[in-house]
């Protein structure tokens, strides 16, 4: 299986979405979003707030909080500039769904408990919670995908602003056609996108959020794909609705 890979240090084992063919984000746009960060890489994986306390992400951006200092950054916009509305605060216990797979990427979805809540009052328009789907996107659907990552199908540039690009729901049928993922898009995945390619997310936006257009009610989670934007290859999410029992139960 190949897999989009995130570089911390090291190789993570683990697959990355990015956006490409996506525009800049305005300000408050998508203020549930969060990137996290190290003392060594900035914006390593994405993220987005449940509630004060928890982060909803990726089980592929997993990492070790026990032996070393990671943080979640909200309410920021433009990584290089600080806009007074950014808040970080240190990540505690990084909870994998217990049956994760990091061969097949199935149930790719991990909660971030924080050590300091988060303030969602003192500046809502920036900082703020998603909502958690009623039920599965039908295909057809359009979703925005946001996120700070690689937003070349080929090469590699990362942007300092938010980048998002708003792209449909396919059919899973349509994605494991046998020229296309031949069965590997398995239950609790979605695709969204484009069989024909050109937009997508990509390296450095995994574990960012898959919102319905307009709204902050989060259907996705940026998991993999093969290569970024290519024709048969649409990106594959985390089908937040499918693991809505389990972040309850998890939070709870």
């Amino acid at each position: 299986m190949i897999c989009l890979v995130i570089f911390l240090s090291a190789v993570l084992a683990a697959s990355a979405d990015k956006i490409v063919g996506g525009s800049d984000a305005a300000t408050g746009q998508f203020p549930f979003i969060v990137h996290f960060d190290s003392a060594s890489v900035e914006a390593y994986c994405d993220g987005s707030i449940l509630n004060e306390f928890w982060i909803l992400s990726a089980a592929h951006c997993y990492q070790n909080t026990k032996t070393k200092a990671y943080y979640a950054v909200a309410g920021d916009l433009v990584l290089s500039d600080t806009n007074g509305a950014e808040q970080t605060v240190r990540m505690g216990q990084n909870i994998q769904h217990p049956d994760y797979s990091s061969r097949t990427l199935q149930n790719d979805i991990m909660l971030v408990e924080l050590q300091t809540g988060l303030d969602l009052t003192a500046g809502s328009s920036s900082v703020n919670a998603i909502q958690l789907p009623i039920e599965s996107p039908a295909p057809g659907t359009a979703c925005d995908i946001s996120g700070w990552g690689n937003v070349l199908a080929s090469g590699t540039y990362y942007p300092d602003k938010l980048k998002f690009v708003t792209l449909p729901v396919i059919a899973k049928a349509t994605c494991n056609q046998p020229d296309a993922y031949n069965g590997e898009v398995m239950d609790g995945m979605i695709c969204v996108g484009y069989m024909e390619g050109g937009k997508d997310s990509c390296q450095g936006d995994s574990g960012g959020p898959v919102t319905l257009e307009g709204t902050n009610t989060q259907v996705g989670i940026v998991s993999w794909g093969y290569g970024c934007a290519q024709p048969n290859y649409p990106g594959v999410y985390t089908d937040v609705y499918y693991y809505v029992p389990w972040i309850q139960s998890t939070m709870n």
